[in-house]
């Protein structure tokens, strides 16, 4: 016996899960400046590609995001964290 969603259209019923709210990571470990000297740490909120990630997919709040992003850029500039990485090609 299969259960039926309410439009009767035969597709079993979605189920729905609690997503778990994203926290600042350096809100969690009361940092009050992103430092670009610490490029360990920074390495963790950028792609392979080389991309930021967005405050939505890293978690961070708006205040720390600016600093991340400026830090990133820095530390760039320093020469500490790499621009972009080659891409890996499939063939």
């Amino acid at each position: 016996m299969q259960t039926r969603n309410s439009s009767g259209d035969g597709k079993p019923q979605k189920k729905y899960y609690s997503v778990r709210k994203k926290y600042c990571a350096f809100c969690k470990d009361k940092v009050t400046l992103v430092d670009y000297k610490n490029f360990r740490n920074l390495e963790n909120y950028i792609s392979e590609t080389g991309r930021m990630f967005p405050a939505r997919v890293s978690g961070t709040c708006a205040y720390h995001q600016k600093q991340l992003a400026k830090a990133i850029k820095r530390a760039r500039q320093m020469a500490l964290i790499k621009f972009s990485e080659e891409k890996q090609r499939g063939y």
